[in-house]
């Protein structure tokens, strides 16, 4: 009796020891704490808000009730310019709104319709970029009906994640959960607020990881000179059954315990409506986004300094490698960190950190959660040896002058290129040649139909090994005119001439 009575009072002074620390850590860091470091601060206080697995019985009632409190619905508010459209808008917010938006194209203001989840008890909320995007004005009703005017802290169209701010305290919240502890057939809740009716609750299951979907990819954003430039979107969605229908967006993916796992995004279907495929941003993504939001109001983004290719079966033969999983090497940009590295063209990008590359989303995603010197390790094949270094990640401003330095390449051609291999070169019995990896909707090869797996031999008579190559043999031409001798994917000789403007 005596043991279970110094048990009993050492597990209470350990649990008050702990949330002690919390408040002294509370009050001592105030507001320059994560949302990560608040959320512990706040279940320390509210232990009651935090509830096991609800499935037993296939029971979701727990999970329900502990989430729909915190998921607001977003009402958002445009002004039409004169000639009846909305200010910046591009073709990614055209089929989001498809999806999703409800603006109804009427005389005067428009007005859309989404979800947001409020993550921190001081009325911090997070959303889609494409839900809050131009807005003039957004209004947030929560559950008890009450209305609130809120500011937007941040966004990224990369990520489609915004943060905005609701002025109060004393909000309900929903827990951060652990995306990458998510399983394929686990059960899940979407919630939110679909056709703008009340909080609404639908079940499935996780359907598949790491899903590109090629949405985000759409838009054309201006760069700091106010010139039209890709965007460089990172997908690794969490797909879902569970149904989710316009309004959904920006709304709350939650596991069986109440953990927020994913942001709603997106769904893929033939009439707009549910059918059985949804698509929601990690939460291991969206908190290193949403910290950099509310310290900085902005993404601070760190690069290794590479373009690359994601392996399979099909673009292996083109390169001629064995390996069809991992990401192959085009270019290794100048000053970053993978050529500080020692990475070279052609090598086979197979682990980060440890974790198997399967396609362009498995690096993505983890890079996604890291700022400017940050430290990666990638694990490479060159010449059938496994190598691994340790890459420190650069800022923008590296990745900027690179752009810059193969301006034309990237920015009016519209289009990836990677090294032929010797065994490609010895098979079409050619000495020079670069593969062409990708082609971007909009671009020179776009127009005239030159497609992915052409391999370039020669541009104005000289020889084409290289990016680099591609960039001086076009600019040294009269007028950037350019001769391109190239070989077709069915082998034929072919020849393009266009002026690079």
């Amino acid at each position: 009796m005596k043991k279970i009575g110094v048990t009993f009072l050492a597990a209470c002074l350990g649990g008050a020891v702990a949330i002690g620390s919390y408040k002294f850590f509370e009050s001592r860091y105030g507001d320059g704490m994560s949302f990560e470091d608040k959320q512990k601060v706040y279940f320390t206080n509210n232990p009651g808000s935090v509830i096991n697995s609800s499935t037993g019985a296939l029971d979701f009632t727990q999970a329900a009730a502990t989430v729909t409190p915190a998921v607001v619905h977003i009402k958002t508010t445009y002004n039409t310019n004169a000639s009846g459209g909305y200010p910046g808008r591009d073709q990614m917010q055209d089929m989001f709104e498809d999806f999703f938006g409800g603006r109804r194209r009427q005389q005067g203001p428009a007005q859309g319709s989404g979800s947001g989840v409020i993550i921190s008890d001081d009325g911090y909320i997070v959303t889609n970029n494409h839900v809050v995007d131009n807005a003039d004005k957004i209004d947030v009703i929560l559950p008890d009906k009450r209305s609130l005017v809120a500011k937007v802290i941040g966004k990224d169209a990369n990520t489609d994640l915004a943060l905005l701010k609701i002025e109060g305290s004393g909000f309900p919240i929903v827990k951060l959960g652990n995306s990458d502890d998510v399983r394929v057939g686990e059960w899940v809740l979407a919630v939110g607020y679909p056709f703008a009716l009340n909080t609404t609750v639908t079940a499935g299951i996780v359907s598949a990881k790491g899903r590109q979907i090629g949405i985000l990819d759409q838009g054309i954003e201006p760069d700091e000179d106010g010139r039209p430039q890709a965007r460089t979107a990172i997908e690794s969605f969490i797909q879902t059954d569970a149904a989710i229908n316009r309004g959904n967006s920006g709304g709350a993916l939650v596991n069986t315990k109440g953990e927020l796992i994913g942001v709603n995004a997106a769904i893929a279907s033939q009439s707009g409506s549910y059918e059985g495929y949804g698509f929601a941003i990690p939460i291991n993504l969206a908190k290193k986004v949403l910290n950099d939001f509310k310290e900085y109001g902005s993404v601070r983004r760190g690069y290794i300094g590479i373009n690359f290719t994601g392996l399979d079966a099909e673009q292996s033969k083109r390169l001629g490698v064995n390996e069809i999983n991992g990401l192959y090497v085009n270019e290794v940009l100048p000053g970053g960190g993978a050529a500080q590295a020692g990475l070279k063209e052609g090598d086979i990008i197979t682990k980060v950190d440890g974790n198997q590359i399967i396609s362009p989303s498995d690096l993505q995603e983890r890079i996604g959660r890291l700022g400017p010197g940050d430290k990666v390790q990638l694990s490479y094949l060159r010449d059938g040896k496994t190598l691994t270094s340790s890459v420190t990640l650069k800022g923008e401003e590296s990745v900027k002058t690179a752009k810059n330095s193969s301006s034309v390449v990237t920015k009016n051609l519209g289009a990836s290129f990677a090294p032929v291999s010797e065994a490609v070169k010895k098979k079409y019995k050619i000495s020079s040649g670069v593969l062409v990896t990708s082609v971007k909707s909009g671009g020179f090869f776009d127009q005239l139909d030159l497609v992915q797996g052409t391999i370039i031999t020669s541009i104005n008579g000289r020889p084409i090994n290289k990016t680099e190559d591609i960039e001086s043999a076009i600019t040294a031409g009269r007028n950037n005119m350019a001769t391109v001798n190239a070989i077709s994917p069915d082998g034929m000789q072919i020849r393009y001439q266009f002026q690079v403007r």
